[in-house]
């Protein structure tokens, strides 16, 4: 198994149990793995061959800036649900994070692995 990644995707949510998270979206930072084979692409030099990184972020944006989340939790199974069923991935790991939301705390955040690695 190949894996495709895309570290340290900012998109704006509206993530969160308190009425403050619920009125106001916020930056979440997102980190994924992409489980997939990238041989035909590697033999071929064709986009599309393979799992395409900057349609998977301009998805990723578009989905989360008209959706709404309670929890990170949730939010992670969104995109690696989207991952493995519209891209075709066959396992993920996605890191969803949190910017500032404690003080003296950087990020807080969740990851979900899904799928089975080949």
């Amino acid at each position: 198994m190949d894996i495709i990644f895309i570290d340290d995707l900012r998109a704006t949510t509206l993530i969160g149990i308190y009425p403050r998270e619920q009125a106001m979206p916020q930056t979440v930072e997102i980190s994924l793995q992409i489980g997939t084979t990238t041989a035909s692409a590697g033999a071929s030099d064709d986009i599309r061959d393979t799992i395409d990184y900057a349609v998977v972020v301009d998805r990723l944006r578009g989905e989360l800036a008209v959706r709404q989340f309670n929890l990170l939790e949730r939010l992670a199974e969104h995109v690696a649900t989207l991952l493995l069923e519209d891209f075709g991935a066959t396992w993920v790991r996605v890191s969803v994070a949190k910017l500032g939301m404690m003080r003296g705390v950087q990020r807080v955040g969740v990851i979900v692995e899904r799928g089975a690695p080949a």
